[in-house]
């Protein structure tokens, strides 16, 4: 089964009536296995065993806070910028909230990247450079866990009292090409909680008034981005220009000068 299809089960599925079940008719559909009377004990899913190499790097109390998270909350984040000077989470640009994710989406997490060996390479780094995807920040009281989400230089790092432990996930791309494909498709602006007046950390404008605020204070993030993407741009315009006609020509000769 693909890792799409199991995060997109939330739910335990009932399995349907067999053909021999659908098939029983008259006094035979009341007959009862021997011992059915019984109480039958509910089965209990055995907790995923965590690494300890973990615990080892970021503590056993970062490690719990995950574990145990009361709250998840998903945060798409931009790489980190000096000059950038909008909201931030461990100095990544929040560019959006991607919503608060139950328990067991926060189990699937605990499973797959703190109790599957299988999906880290502890030996080796990943060969790129990171990019930041998503930042999910695990509650539990007032304490809190961060970890970030890299791809598609697949890794992710946990963050807890000034300490950041990273980890390369090449082997379990799937698993965080998924997680950042479905938590994305319905992200929204994200605004601060505290300009909002809201108790959860959500930062999503509520009222007409939030939302007039929150394009006012925006104006100037807004302008920064545009900055720099029309940097961008530029740069591109002037390579293209380079590499092509005469300024092509012009630089295979400084080349060969020197």
């Amino acid at each position: 089964m693909k890792f799409r299809a199991m995060l997109s089960m939330m739910f335990v599925m009932v399995p349907g009536l067999s053909l021999a079940q659908v098939a029983t008719e008259g006094v035979q559909s009341f007959g009862q296995a021997e011992g059915a009377w019984k109480r039958q004990e509910p089965a209990v899913a055995e907790k995923p065993q965590l690494l300890s190499i973990f615990a080892q790097n970021s503590g056993n109390f970062a490690i719990n806070n995950i574990v145990h998270a009361e709250q998840v909350f998903c945060y798409e984040v931009l790489p980190q910028n000096p000059n950038y000077e909008g909201y931030t989470l461990n100095g990544f640009p929040i560019r959006g909230f991607c919503g608060v994710l139950g328990d067991q989406v926060r189990d699937i997490f605990v499973e797959q990247f703190l109790s599957n060996g299988a999906n880290i390479d502890f030996e080796r780094s990943e060969q790129c450079v990171i990019q930041p995807k998503l930042m999910i920040r695990f509650v539990r009281g007032v304490d809190y866990t961060d970890m970030l989400l890299s791809a598609p230089c697949h890794s992710f790092a946990i963050f807890y009292g000034g300490n950041v432990s990273v980890y390369n996930f090449r082997p379990g791309a799937e698993i965080i090409d998924t997680f950042v494909n479905s938590l994305t498709e319905n992200r929204v602006d994200f605004v601060s909680p505290a300009l909002l007046n809201q108790v959860l950390p959500v930062g999503v404008p509520q009222t007409e008034q939030q939302r007039r605020l929150v394009n006012r204070r925006n104006e100037p993030i807004r302008q920064w981005e545009e900055t720099v993407k029309a940097n961008e741009t530029q740069k591109a315009e002037e390579a293209k220009r380079n590499a092509t006609g005469w300024n092509r020509l012009k630089n295979l000769q400084m080349g060969t000068s020197n």
